[in-house]
């Protein structure tokens, strides 16, 4: 899927001085907010990881902006603009995360199980181009009708 970086959190060990992972979220055209689904740290190169404050530096923001809807925190924010594509094992329900809320359960959105960056940042899209919140409600609910394996 294809998500927007909304915010970051402080690398700790070989990451410090950088960001150790970032805060994604997809978009929801109904409310114009992007909601999140997860954080990703996995995947990233240490040279890309290197290059992310810079990368981000122009976006960021002191307080989180109006239009990303989120119930965690972050140690940084960053207006919506830079979209990345991440896989991950599965999606499930979460009271923590926005994408999806109320669709699945009452006070629950979905976030990502093992998310991981594929390398590939989606230069060719622009926020609101990125996977929405309800094509991730849609491919939940169609890995649930999936038979099992």
């Amino acid at each position: 899927v294809d998500l927007v970086v909304v915010g970051a959190y402080a690398g700790r060990g070989r990451r410090r001085g950088t960001y150790g992972a970032v805060l994604l979220a997809a978009y929801d055209p109904e409310t114009e907010l992007y909601q999140t689904v997860g954080k990703c740290g996995t995947g990233f190169s240490d040279a890309e990881l290197g290059a992310l404050p810079a990368r981000l530096a122009g976006h960021v923001r002191t307080e989180r902006p109006a239009r990303v809807d989120s119930h965690v925190p972050a140690d940084v924010w960053f207006e919506p603009s830079q979209v990345v594509e991440v896989l991950s094992a599965e999606l499930t329900v979460s009271p923590n995360h926005t994408a999806g809320w109320g669709q699945l359960k009452e006070d629950a959105g979905l976030s990502m199980r093992f998310p991981r960056f594929t390398g590939r940042w989606r230069d060719d899209k622009e926020p609101q181009d990125a996977t929405t919140s309800q094509q991730l409600v849609g491919l939940y609910r169609t890995a649930r009708r999936a038979p099992a394996d």
